[in-house]
C-alpha cells in the first residue's frame, strides 16, 4: 500500500516550496541539517510519485511538518532490506557541500555582527532581532559545514558572539525559551572556538535568563562557575564584568554585603583605560556605576540615587535606548525607597515611553510592577 504524502500535500494546498520550508524548520528545531533544496526536492518526488521508502528520520520530520501522525500519512515502518541488498537511491548518504571559510569571510561576518550590535544599542532588540537570528543561522550553517581549521574556529567564535547578542534580545523581549536556546548555541560555539572569554561571557549572560525566571540561586551558581572557568585567562574588563554580574545575582538573593563586595571587586578589576579587547563588552566606570545603582535599587537602597543619577547624566542622549530604560526604572525604584513618590512615578512613566520605542517587554514588566505598587 502506498503512502498518502502527495494527497495530504494537495489537500493542504501546499506547494513543494512550502513543504521544504516546513521540513527545514522541523529539522532546525531538532538541531539537524538537511541537504540542499534540489536534493531534498528529489527525495520528495520519489516519496510522493514512486512510493519510495521513507526513513525513520524523514518520517518523523514529515509528521512534524504536517502536524499529524506517521500513520495519517500512510507511512509504515520500512522493511528490513535483505542481506546484501543495496539501499534505495534516495537513501544514499550524501555529504554536505562544505563551506569555504577564510579570514576575509569571517571579517565580513564580524562586521555584520557589529552593525547589528550598534543598531541594537540604539533602537532596541525588537527592531533588529529578526536580522540577528537570520545572521546566527547563516554563521551556524557555515561553521557546521566547514572543514576543521583556523577559519572554522574564528567563525565559531563569531557565532558565539552573534548568538549571545540575539539571545539577549530575546530575553529583553520576554522570550525566555528562545533566549535560552540561543545562548546554548553561543556556549557550544565558544567551546569549539577554544575562546574562554566567549564561553565565560555567554554562560554568565545565560544566568540573567534564570534571574528573570525567578531562579536566583541557579543564576548565582552559573555566574560563579563562569568566573571560575575563566580565571586567569580573560581580559580584565571581562573579569570586572563577571564580578558585577555576580553582584547582581547576590542582590537578587537579598545578600546586600556580599553583593557590595562583588561590586567593589569589579571596580578594582576594571582597568583605568578600556582595553576594548572584546567588542561585545562595554564596561567603564560609568557603566559600572549604573550597574551598582541597579543592584542597590534592587535591594531597596535609597543610596542608589547618586550612582544612577551620575550614570544618567553621563549617558549620551539617544545612544543607549535599552540601557536608559533600565536605568530610569532603577532610579524610580530608588526614589520610591526614599519616599519621593511623584518623582518616582515621573521616572517610571518616562521609562515606559522609552520601553515602547525599544520593544522591551522585560522593562515593561518591571514598570507595570513599579507603577502598580506606587
Amino acid at each position: 500500500m502506498g503512502n498518502r504524502l502527495a494527497q495530504v500535500r494537495e489537500e493542504r494546498g501546499w506547494k513543494k516550496a512550502r513543504l521544504l520550508h516546513e521540513l527545514r524548520a522541523a529539522a532546525t528545531r531538532r538541531g539537524e541539517q538537511l541537504p540542499k533544496d534540489e536534493s531534498l526536492a528529489r527525495r520528495i518526488a520519489v516519496w510522493e510519485n514512486q512510493g519510495g521508502v521513507v526513513s525513520d528520520f524523514y518520517r518523523e520530520l514529515l509528521a512534524e511538518a504536517y502536524g499529524c501522525s506517521a500513520s495519517d500519512l500512510g507511512l509504515e515502518q520500512p522493511a528490513v532490506p535483505a542481506r546484501g541488498a543495496s539501499p534505495p537511491e534516495d537513501e544514499l548518504f550524501e555529504l554536505p557541500e562544505f563551506a569555504r571559510l577564510d579570514s576575509g569571510l569571517v571579517a565580513l561576518l564580524r562586521s555584520q555582527t557589529q552593525t547589528i550590535r550598534l543598531l541594537d544599542r540604539r533602537l532596541g532588540g525588537s527592531t533588529v532581532h529578526g536580522q540577528a537570528v537570520a545572521h546566527v543561522e547563516t554563521v551556524e550553517t557555515l561553521v557546521r559545514n566547514a572543514l576543521p581549521g583556523t577559519a572554522r574556529e574564528e567563525a565559531a567564535d563569531e557565532l558565539g558572539q552573534a548568538a549571545a547578542l540575539a539571545g539577549w534580545q530575546a530575553l529583553d523581549m520576554g522570550r525566555l525559551p528562545e533566549a535560552w536556546r540561543l545562548h546554548e548555541i553561543a556556549t557550544a560555539a565558544a567551546r569549539e572556538s577554544g575562546q574562554p572569554s566567549g564561553l565565560g561571557y555567554a554562560r554568565a549572560q545565560q544566568a540573567f535568563i534564570l534571574l528573570d525566571a525567578g531562579r536566583p540561586h541557579d543564576a548565582h551558581d552559573l555566574i560563579v562557575s563562569a568566573r571560575e572557568l575563566t580565571a586567569g585567562s580573560v581580559p580584565n574588563e571581562l573579569l570586572a564584568w563577571l564580578r558585577a554580574a555576580e553582584g547582581e545575582s547576590l542582590a537578587a538573593l537579598g545578600e546586600r554585603d556580599a553583593a557590595l563586595r562583588a561590586l567593589d571587586a569589579a571596580a578594582a578589576a576594571l582597568p583605568a583605560q578600556p582595553e576594548q579587547a572584546l567588542p561585545y563588552l562595554m564596561l567603564d566606570a560609568g557603566h559600572l556605576a549604573r550597574w551598582r545603582g541597579h543592584c542597590l535599587a534592587r535591594l531597596g537602597e535609597a543610596s542608589a540615587i547618586q550612582d544612577l543619577g551620575t550614570a544618567l547624566t553621563a549617558m549620551p542622549e539617544g545612544q543607549y535606548g535599552r540601557a536608559e530604560v533600565s536605568l530610569r526604572v532603577d532610579l524610580a525604584l530608588a526614589l520610591r525607597a526614599r519616599g519621593e513618590a511623584d518623582e518616582s512615578r515621573a521616572q517610571a512613566e518616562r521609562a515606559g515611553q522609552l520601553a515602547g520605542r525599544t520593544g522591551s517587554q522585560r522593562q515593561r514588566r518591571r514598570i507595570r510592577d513599579l507603577l502598580g505598587a506606587a
